[in-house]
């Protein structure tokens, strides 16, 4: 079973426990958040295969001892089969995250770490981690943006998919969010910071 390290709300390091522990009481850990793009300003969504909604290219936590890097390069091996180069990875932001499930005995304390980065743009030899993600879409940032700002309806995008590559519509209503989060102001930073390394 994995280990984590926990740490006190002002991200001091307290421990080393066992995730399920570290979830049933409310402890504080590091995830990694990981974003890829490429140079014609796409990003990169993964088809989570639970609720086959878009999210974070990968993501997941940081194992006891493992740098945020580490984390950022192994989780993007483990879930869409890329071995990428993480020595210019952008750091973008730490989210203190907070969502409690008492009727599950789940309680999440997770200081998330935003990254991004390059991915190239004729990629495409993805492997998939099986029941984890279904596949991976690449959206255009700018479109994707006025997207979840209400400016169009519908945009397209490129499927990578087990079964092959097709071009897809997308939806502001294709994005995973919680209950309580509005998809711009989940999404939307990400997004203006890729627009933003693309314009230059």
């Amino acid at each position: 079973m994995e280990k984590l390290d926990v740490y006190d709300e002002y991200m001091n390091k307290i421990g080393t426990e066992y995730r399920d522990t570290v979830h049933q009481n409310g402890l504080w850990h590091k995830t990694v958040h990981c974003w890829m793009y490429d140079d014609a300003g796409n990003v990169y969504f993964q088809i989570r295969a639970d609720s086959g909604k878009l999210y974070t290219t990968a993501s997941g936590h940081l194992l006891a001892g493992e740098t945020v890097r580490d984390a950022f390069r192994r989780e993007i091996f483990e879930e869409i089969g890329v071995d990428t180069d993480v020595s210019n990875a952008v750091a973008l932001e730490v989210v203190f995250w907070r969502q409690d499930k008492p009727a599950k005995q789940w309680f999440d304390r997770a200081f998330a770490h935003v990254y991004i980065n390059n991915l190239p743009s004729d990629f495409t030899n993805f492997h998939f981690q099986p029941g984890e993600v279904s596949g991976l879409v690449r959206i255009n940032a700018r479109d994707c943006f006025d997207l979840l700002l209400g400016q169009k309806t519908s945009v397209r995008a490129t499927k990578f998919a087990m079964d092959g590559v097709s071009d897809i519509d997308v939806t502001k209503s294709d994005f995973l969010a919680a209950p309580n989060e509005n998809v711009i102001i989940k999404y939307g930073y990400i997004l203006q910071s890729i627009i933003q390394i693309s314009d230059k």
